[in-house]
């Protein structure tokens, strides 16, 4: 049964095709997704992610930036700044527990990334996770 780890995977391997050819084809993009998760649910929460993160990209950016000491977003590896702004977004905007998009992002930088990629990853996102204000489960963790 795909889950969402099957969509954010995906959802990367869009984030990196359109960051390294900006004039990509989004209805490609797109037709992609729906051939590469065939359930309906999963090929929008994976739109979700690409339209999000790309339309969010400065600002995601930015923060990355503020908490990234002697890294540029133009110098950090494409899978591991795309893994990033996906996980900032899910955490931000879609209401994903930072734990599980941490989580999630750490797994997509072991495979995807460099032997360094996951602790990278882990240690901007970690200082940028929103601070929880509650601790009640919210069943994104059995989506995961």
């Amino acid at each position: 049964m795909p889950r969402r780890s099957d969509a954010r995977k995906c959802a990367l391997q869009m984030l990196y095709l359109l960051d390294q050819n900006s004039d990509a084809d989004l209805q490609t993009v797109r037709a992609t997704v729906e051939l590469d998760l065939g359930n309906e649910e999963l090929i929008e929460f994976a739109w979700r992610l690409i339209t999000g993160v790309r339309e969010s990209q400065d600002e995601l950016d930015r923060q990355i930036t503020n908490v990234a000491q002697n890294w540029r977003i133009d110098r950090m590896a494409p899978t591991d700044r795309n893994t990033i702004r996906a996980g900032l977004f899910e955490m931000q905007q879609l209401g994903t527990p930072a734990a599980v998009a941490l989580n999630e992002a750490i797994e997509l930088a072991r495979a995807f990334g460099t032997e360094n990629s996951a602790a990278f990853v882990n240690g901007i996102l970690d200082k940028l996770k929103p601070e929880q204000t509650s601790t009640a489960p919210t069943g994104e963790e059995t989506q995961a």
